[in-house]
């Protein structure tokens, strides 16, 4: 309960702002490339909160999937690392889950019900492999929109035949379709997400 009551006080804070000192040990750091890019993503996501929210979802998609992927491997020297969106904004790029984790909370400050957003983890039924998109579900009882990193069209899931969802993950738990494409929760948290969760506060 303290854990979820922590996150819930983290979104409330329409993460991620950034203040002139951390802009400026931005640009001290990484160049001034990292701070204009910093600048950009809240520029952007101020004009995007000015379109309609049928309009929010499809322009934050195509924005952030303009910032250059990069295996973990390059960035992080660990695999699966979960970058927070200042680590992936001051860096510039990431691996799938950093722009599922970006698009995450941007839709939050764009005033998204984070209930109905889930990190989840996909298996590409046509190669075998694991790969990470985020999950809109803007109607309970039907399938998922899919934001890709991949794709800047925003599909559902239903459409996504070359992906099968495997686990939905958010701030209340984690998730899986029972047999009737129903959402069932399997776990109170996700290891992953709670990390990041504490990364997250330690940047504030």
């Amino acid at each position: 309960m303290l854990f979820i009551l922590l996150s819930t006080l983290i979104l409330a804070d329409s993460y991620p702002t950034f203040t002139q000192t951390e802009l400026k040990f931005i640009e001290k750091k990484f160049g001034k490339i990292s701070k204009n890019r910093v600048l950009d993503y809240q520029k952007n996501i101020n004009l995007i909160k000015t379109f309609p929210k049928s309009k929010r979802l499809s322009r934050t998609n195509f924005y952030l999937n303009q910032l250059l992927p990069q295996y973990d491997g390059v960035i992080q020297k660990q695999e699966d690392h979960w970058a927070t969106p200042k680590e992936f904004l001051t860096i510039g790029y990431g691996d799938c889950e950093d722009y599922v984790i970006i698009k995450y909370f941007s839709l939050i400050k764009l005033g998204f019900d984070k209930n109905k957003l889930f990190i989840t983890t996909v298996r590409e039924k046509f190669n075998g492999g694991h790969h990470m998109v985020l999950s809109y579900f803007k109607h309970s009882d039907k399938s998922p929109l899919i934001l890709d990193n991949l794709s800047f069209k925003i599909l559902n899931l239903k459409i996504r035949e070359d992906l099968h969802a495997e686990l939905f993950i958010n701030e209340t738990g984690v998730y899986k379709f029972n047999d009737k494409n129903i959402l069932l929760k399997i776990a109170n948290h996700s290891a992953e997400y709670r990390e990041l969760i504490k990364r997250i506060k330690r940047e504030n």
